[in-house]
């Protein structure tokens, strides 16, 4: 009963159109009143604040600034750039292009739509000018984009992190290796692509031209590489490492590169505001609807139910899978987390699956929602940046879906995949 009305009334605020704020905090608040009237009130601002006041999640403002520093800034050009000195010439060079710059923005942003924003308007000409459809273009743009939420620094692994326990330099050790994964798979689909319609590269670019791109890109991919390197050699946790990235981006967008000056800066800072405080505001509401779960005892439930058909840990995951994909289409990912994460991971750790696999299938996920319609968010940010129907873009995604889901079962059913690293880095 109580679980069917925190269900039903989410749901009913969902497709009345309110905002997640309200879609995540008033079915708590419902709840609390009708059926645990005796709790004090003083319970919601208890929740709320210790739902937030989490040293893990202080990596995800700086992290959050530092993309948003990129995205606005020349770093997206210069990736490109370096990657196409030796992609370009390939056959369907721009599409392996896009794949592998997309992958190594997001090694530095964190963030899809960042991603999308950043590159969408660079890649699509390229895209459409060496030989590929206006569709397969956009689909190329928004799928590759994905791979950022998997890829270190991965804000959805950090709240992954938050909500269970997990070691956030595991996580980002599976995240980069099934971000490499799923780059790898999209590669592929681009090469069928392109022998299939004859899509050929640009001239070979002579070496003289490559250093000069490699000189002015190397500073771009340095991030990646001081801040995973310290946090596996042991220089500074996670959260430095967020900070870390903010003044490494600024210092190579202001004093390297120098295209963005103190006033830039201030807008930028002022994006990244809103967006960390939209972030924060829901993971507070996302606190309350977890306590109520907890106190509802729903994990026991769902593990009850799995002993009564007999199921394991095989149809667990198709569960999960099923689960996530169907809210990926209507909520945002970090929502979709807050709401499922709690009542899930419980129950995946009874079933024996490792806390930081899981976590990665919970992610890609994600990374799928944020690409399905109707409401996946990576298609309206494509939408708006390069000024194409939601429509047309929705039809260019359809056989990256098919993909992703090929790469899905891969993942949740092959664990060595995303816990080789991990395993390895082990003290």
């Amino acid at each position: 009963m109580i679980i069917a009305a925190i269900v039903l009334g989410s749901l009913a605020f969902l497709f009345l159109g309110f905002e997640m704020l309200i879609v995540l905090g008033i079915p708590g608040i419902l709840t609390k009143e009708f059926f645990y009237s005796t709790i004090p009130n003083i319970i919601y601002g208890q929740r709320i604040v210790g739902g937030i006041n989490h040293s893990t999640l202080l990596a995800i403002p700086f992290f959050i600034f530092a993309a948003e520093i990129m995205s606005k800034g020349s770093i997206a050009r210069y990736l490109t750039q370096m990657v196409g000195a030796f992609l370009g010439h390939r056959r369907g060079g721009m599409g392996l292009t896009t794949v592998a710059t997309a992958a190594a923005f997001g090694s530095v942003s964190g963030s899809a739509p960042a991603t999308v924003a950043a590159l969408g308007g660079i890649v699509y000409p390229e895209l459409k000018r060496q030989g590929y459809s206006d569709k397969f273009s956009l689909g190329l743009i928004v799928s590759s984009a994905e791979v950022a939420l998997l890829i270190p620094p991965s804000i959805t692994l950090i709240i992954y992190a938050w909500l269970t326990g997990t070691s956030v330099a595991s996580l980002f050790a599976a995240g980069l290796v099934v971000g490499v994964f799923l780059s790898a798979v999209f590669c592929l689909y681009v090469l069928f692509y392109a022998f299939r319609n004859d899509i050929k590269g640009d001239p070979r670019m002579p070496w003289r031209e490559r250093a000069k791109v490699m000189q002015r890109g190397l500073w771009a991919l340095g991030l990646p590489v001081v801040m995973l390197g310290g946090i596996y050699t042991g220089v500074f946790t996670p959260t430095e490492a967020a900070a870390v990235s903010v003044v490494y981006a600024l210092l190579v967008e202001m004093v390297v590169y120098r295209h963005m000056g103190v006033r830039d800066v201030v807008r930028v800072a002022t994006g990244a505001a809103i967006t960390t405080g939209t972030i924060f505001v829901l993971l507070a509401m996302g606190s309350i609807v977890a306590y109520f779960i907890t106190l509802a005892q729903l994990p026991t439930l769902v593990i009850d139910f799995l002993a009564a058909i007999d199921a394991n840990w095989v149809v667990f995951l198709l569960i999960v899978n099923l689960l996530f994909l169907v809210a990926g289409m209507f909520i945002d990912p970090n929502s979709t987390m807050l709401i499922l994460v709690p009542a899930l991971y419980p129950v995946a750790v009874s079933f024996g699956i490792d806390p930081v696999h899981f976590g990665i299938i919970v992610t890609l996920n994600t990374c799928i929602g944020m690409i399905t319609p109707p409401f996946g968010l990576d298609i309206f940010v494509a939408a708006s940046t390069l000024g194409e129907s939601v429509v047309k873009i929705i039809r260019g995604i359809t056989p990256f879906i098919i993909v992703n889901l090929i790469a899905l079962v891969i993942i949740s059913y092959l664990p060595d995949i995303s816990m080789f690293l991990p395993r390895l880095l082990a003290p």
